[in-house]
């Protein structure tokens, strides 16, 4: 029998709130067995993108991410972000590990090839994930902090989307144990009404996901999120759920099922 590993994903915008962000920590802390923290960081990363002169620019939600701008990331997420989440945790007794791809080779990436005319620049696609290197890590008693960043082989850091290396993550680490994956946020789920913060979908399958696209109910950056999470639950993590960053004891939100 596989043991319960459980694989969470937080948001730039909690992230960038020094109170929600506690509370966070405490919770994820409080799951028991082997755990994962991914995070984001694209507000403090466009904050600091303009203290600096240059300017963020956004294709559907995905940051365009030129040599500049990779520098930037590259400091905020790997650095300042992921840093002060693992000083955090150690001082919660949780002896974390921060992570970008690049550290062991645990996530290579190519960089995005041209999509629609758009150049996403040094945006990186995730190629594989290293499950054997994560579950040593894990099985030493230690726990990754990933940060959005991954390599491609050749030395170039990428910028990769946080809910993919999530994904990514979840499915890779699904061969050798019994994974949950949440996705929290500042929402309490997939919402039917955006401006009624209590009307949260149960659960959302494939055709479901293809309906809410067509009628609008969902859009924006939810798009992508949900996408990753019907292909971990494809891949075989057990539990995908879009849930309040105040609820990641998997108890609510917004259940992601084939």
């Amino acid at each position: 029998m596989k043991k319960k590993l459980t694989v969470v994903k937080v948001g730039g915008a909690i992230v960038e709130d020094a109170e929600q962000l506690n509370q966070l920590l405490t919770d994820f802390s409080a799951i028991e067995g082997p755990k994962v923290l991914v995070h984001g960081g694209g507000r403090r990363a466009t904050k600091v993108a303009a203290s600096l002169g240059i300017e963020s620019k956004m294709v559907n939600g995905r940051r365009i991410t030129d040599a500049d701008m990779l520098e930037v990331v590259t400091m905020v997420y790997g650095g300042l972000v992921n840093k002060n989440i693992v000083a955090k945790l150690q001082a919660k007794g949780i002896n974390a590990i921060g992570l970008t791809g690049a550290d062991m080779d645990v996530i290579h990436s190519h960089k995005r090839p041209l999509k629609d005319g758009v150049d996403f620049g040094y945006v990186g696609d995730v190629e594989r994930v290293n499950g054997f290197e994560l579950r040593n890590i894990l099985e030493q008693g230690l726990f990754p902090v990933m940060a959005p960043l991954t390599h491609d082989g050749e030395g170039n850091i990428l910028n990769t989307n946080a809910d993919t290396i999530a994904s990514e993550t979840a499915k890779a680490l699904a061969r050798f144990y019994d994974v949950t994956l949440i996705y929290s946020f500042e929402k309490k789920g997939v919402l039917s009404n955006p401006d009624d913060d209590e009307s949260v979908i149960a659960t959302i399958n494939h055709a479901d996901f293809e309906k809410y696209k067509a009628d609008g109910t969902v859009g924006g950056g939810m798009i992508p999120k949900i996408e990753n999470a019907l292909a971990a639950v494809d891949a075989g993590v057990k539990q995908v759920i879009i849930t309040l960053a105040t609820a990641i004891d998997g108890k609510h939100g917004t259940i992601i099922q084939k």
